[in-house]
C-alpha cells in the first residue's frame, strides 16, 4: 500500500487551468482574482465582508490588531489549537489566558468559560477566541450571550470548519464565519485544509469598519482611497495611516482558491461519509471519538486511545502517517517561560496523551480507508 498521510491536497486539471490563466494575465500579485475570491467566499459562509490574506496566522495577527489588542489586553482561548491561535495575542503585546476543553467536544468548555468570567474582576478580559476544532462548530450563540454579558469581542478560529454549521433551538443554521455572532472569524487555506491555495487565509466579518481597517492593515497601512486621504498630489499618491504589514494574497493563489471553492460542498459530503465509515467500523473498540453534529466539517477525524504512541508507531510501520492535534499550547517551552505549567489544564493534557488524527481527506479511497481501519483493529487485537 502506498503512503497514506493524515491529510492531503487535491489539485485538479481545472485548478491548474485557473492558475495558468492568471499566469498569462496582467496580474500575478493582488489583483481582480483576489476580490473575486473574497466575494465568492463571503457568499459561501454567508457573511458581508471577506478579506484575503497571506495565511491563517496573518489572519489571526491582523484580527488581533483590528480588535485593539495591546499590552494591557488579556484574551481567553483554549490550549488545544495550533500555537498561532495564542501567538497572535503575543504579537500585539497582549496576554493569553486559557480555558480547558470540554472532553466530549474537544472545543472550549463553555461552562468553564462562564465560570471563569463570573469569578474574575470585571473588565479583566477583552476577548475570547473559540476554535471550531477538527471541524466541529462551537455553540457560538451561547458564546455570544456570555461575551455580551461580560463585554468581550469574539474572534472565531474557523480554520478547520469552512462549510461547517450549527443550528440554534429554532433550527436556524449558522455557518462558521458567517459573522452572525463573532466580530471576526478566520480561515486557513493550507494544503491539508478544505480549500488549498498553498498558503493563504481569509478573515470574515459583518462589520464594514473592521473590513476597511483590515484591508488597510494587510497592505502596510497604506491607502489610495480618496475618501480616506488628507490630500492628493496626483494619480501616484498614497498615504500610510497606520503601521501595517505585507500580508496580501496573490491572484495566483486566489485563482486556485476560487476553483477549489466550486467543489467545497462535494468534498464536505465525502469527508462526512469517511467519518461515518470510521464510526461504524470502530463500534465496540476501546476508542473514544469526538462528539459529532450534523454540521461537523471533518477537517480531522480524531480518536482517543490508550497506548497512543504504540498505535502511532504501528500505523507508521504500515505506511500510514497519522498526526497528533495538538500539543497543549500552555505546555510549550515558550508558554512555560511565561508562567504556565503542566497540570494547569488537566482535560487538555489528558486528551493530548491519547489523541490521534486518522487519515481524513476527500480523495481517500475506500480500499485505503479499509486498510487504515484494519490496521487500527489489528492494534487492539495484538
Amino acid at each position: 500500500m502506498k503512503a497514506i498521510p493524515y491529510g492531503r491536497q487535491h489539485v485538479t486539471d481545472k485548478d491548474i487551468a485557473a492558475v495558468v490563466e492568471v499566469l498569462k494575465s496582467d496580474f500575478l500579485t493582488q489583483g481582480p482574482k483576489v476580490q473575486e475570491f473574497e466575494e465568492a467566499f463571503a457568499r459561501y459562509v454567508g457573511c458581508q465582508h471577506a478579506i484575503a490574506v497571506s495565511n491563517g496566522t496573518a489572519a489571526l495577527h491582523l484580527s488581533a490588531i483590528a480588535l485593539g489588542v495591546r499590552s494591557n489586553t488579556k484574551v481567553l482561548t483554549t490550549p488545544i489549537s495550533f500555537a498561532a491561535t495564542a501567538n497572535c495575542i503575543q504579537y500585539c503585546g497582549g496576554q493569553v489566558d486559557f480555558i480547558d476543553i470540554d472532553p466530549a467536544s474537544m472545543t472550549i468548555d463553555i461552562d468553564a468559560l462562564e465560570q471563569k468570567l463570573a469569578t474574575t474582576p470585571k473588565n479583566t478580559y477583552s476577548g475570547v477566541i473559540p476554535i471550531d476544532f477538527a471541524g466541529l462548530p462551537v455553540d457560538m450563540a451561547r458564546i455570544k450571550t456570555i461575551a455580551d454579558k461580560y463585554g468581550l469581542w469574539i474572534l472565531e478560529d474557523s480554520c478547520h470548519a469552512p462549510g461547517g454549521y450549527f443550528s440554534d433551538q429554532t433550527g436556524t443554521k449558522y455557518f462558521c464565519g458567517s459573522g452572525s455572532f463573532a466580530d471576526l472569524a478566520i480561515f486557513s487555506f493550507h494544503p491539508v485544509k478544505h480549500i488549498a491555495t498553498g498558503e493563504g487565509g481569509m478573515i470574515t466579518t459583518n462589520s464594514k469598519e473592521l473590513s476597511d481597517k483590515l484591508k488597510m492593515l494587510r497592505t502596510h497601512g497604506i491607502t489610495k482611497d480618496p475618501k480616506h486621504m488628507a490630500g492628493n498630489d496626483g494619480g501616484w499618491y498614497y498615504e500610510m495611516h497606520q503601521l501595517g504589514y505585507n500580508y496580501r494574497l496573490t491572484d495566483i493563489q486566489a485563482a486556485l482558491g476560487i476553483s477549489q471553492l466550486t467543489r467545497a460542498d462535494e468534498n464536505l459530503k465525502k469527508r462526512k461519509l469517511i467519518a461515518e465509515r470510521y464510526d461504524d467500523s470502530f463500534k465496540g473498540l476501546p476508542i473514544k471519538k469526538q462528539k459529532s453534529s450534523e454540521g461537523h466539517a471533518y477537517h480531522l477525524y480524531v480518536i482517543e486511545v490508550e497506548r497512543r504512541k504504540e498505535l502511532y508507531d504501528a500505523m507508521k510501520r504500515q505506511n500510514i502517517f497519522c498526526q497528533v492535534h495538538y500539543i497543549p499550547i500552555h505546555t510549550l517551552p515558550f508558554y512555560q517561560s511565561h508562567g504556565w505549567k503542566k497540570g494547569d489544564f488537566p482535560v487538555s493534557e489528558e486528551y493530548y496523551k491519547k489523541c490521534l488524527s486518522l487519515p481524513m481527506y476527500p480523495t481517500l479511497q475506500r480500499d485505503e480507508q479499509d486498510y487504515v481501519i484494519q490496521c487500527v483493529k489489528e492494534h487492539f487485537d495484538a
